[in-house]
Parts: C-alpha cells; structure tokens; sequence
C-alpha cells in the first residue's frame, strides 16, 4: 500500500505545502516585474545553474498541477530568450508531466478509472484508437485541463516512450508562443506596462500553425476510424 501510494502523498503534501507558504505569490507577472532586474542579474552571474533551478521549479509546479505555470514560461522568455528559455521549459514541463503520469500509473486501479467521469471516459475513446496522435492533439489545443491529460493516459496503459514523445512535440507550439511573448517583455515590463496575453495569443500568426498541427495530428485518428475492412 505504501509503496502504491506513497509517491501521491508525497506530491499531495508537496502541493499543500507549496500554497500554504505562498508560493503562488512568487509565479506572477507583477512578480516577475518587481523582480525583473535582480533574475536578469543572476542569470548573467550564474547561466547554468539558473537553467537547472528553471527546469527544477517547472517541473516541480506542473507534478504539483499548479495551473500558474506558464507564466513562469514568460519569464523563461524573458530571462534566456525564445530558443533557450522556451527548451528549457519544454524539458521542465515534460519531465513534471512524466512524474505525474508515473505516479498515477503506480496508483492507478479499476476504482479509480470508475471515477475520472464522463471526460475521463471521453479521453480514454481516443487513446484506446491512436494514443500518440490523440495525445498530441490534446497537448496542442487544451481542450482539458492539462493536469487531467497528464493523469488519464496512466489510466489506460499508454506507453511511457509515446506519453514521453507526444507531450514533449505537443507543447512546444504554445510554449514558444508564450516564451517569445517574455523574450519581448523586457522593456514592456520596464515602462510599467502591462503584458496582453489574450490578445497576444489570439494572433492569426500565432493560432493558425498551431490549428495546422492539431488538424495534422487528427488524421491517423480520422484513417483509423474511417477506414474500411479489406473485402474477402
């Protein structure tokens, strides 16, 4: 028992802990205002090990399901530009992501399929028919909550290596789009102004390739739907 459900009280009493000290208050945009000069000094002093730490708190707030988290993908953006800080929270998401899926696969029983409800049902159809490319529509357009998606595929015996592949591929499109939004925050942030995410990401530039890879990764569900049996 302890060695099935250990690890979830672990992560459980991390996330408890996480809120109750106020962490939430250090993962916001007037956070990362007020502390734009003394980040952007640490990471000039210290590249490397500010990359670990950035890849080690991402990773710890999407195991925790913080649902702030990528607002620390703006401040990736911001502190180590679009290429590098966008990888580096690539890497830190899905490694959080992978620990979570681990620890739901550990726990993960027939009673607890029984009561992921009616959405739960919904996503194990699709990964029951194509699970890397239905996974990877849904990192691309969350049309669930991510934490949700990082659960349900334990659930129903999704393979670790295309759990692995399909969120790491799935996020990068939206996670560059809020990493260029930081790398261009700089002197926004600096005037005082403020960041419009909405109007950021609804971008015809911006949501059109991101629309594109979804459509893209629908057609192995669509072939193996619509497909007909080979006549006898």
């Amino acid at each position: 028992m302890l060695k099935r459900f250990g690890p979830l009280v672990v992560l459980v009493l991390l996330a408890i802990a996480f809120f109750a000290l106020g962490g939430q208050r250090y993962v916001t945009l007037d956070a990362l205002r007020d502390n734009r000069q003394a980040l952007v000094d640490f990471v000039a002093a210290s590249p490397v090990i500010s990359a670990l730490a950035l890849v080690a708190i991402y990773a710890a707030l999407v195991a925790i399901s913080f649902p702030g988290a990528s607002l620390l993908t703006i401040a990736a953006g911001l502190l180590f530009g679009t290429v590098v800080g966008g990888s580096l929270v690539v890497v830190g998401a899905t490694m959080g992501a992978t620990i979570v899926f681990l620890i739901a696969r550990n726990a993960s029983g027939d009673d607890l399929r029984n009561r992921i409800g009616s959405w739960g049902e919904k996503l194990a159809d699709g990964f029951q028919k194509n699970a890397f490319s239905y996974l990877m529509l849904l990192r691309l357009l969350p049309v669930a909550p991510f934490w949700l998606v990082n659960i349900v595929p334990a659930l129903f015996g999704v393979k670790l290596r295309d759990y692995v592949l399909a969120t790491g591929i799935g996020i990068i499109p939206g996670t560059f789009v809020y990493a260029s939004i930081g790398a261009g925050a700089g002197s926004i942030l600096a005037a005082g102004g403020d960041l419009n995410l909405r109007g950021a990401l609804l971008k015809p530039e911006v949501i059109g390739p991101i629309i594109g890879l979804a459509a893209l990764s629908l057609i192995p569900i669509l072939y193996k739907r619509f497909k007909k049996e080979p006549v006898a």
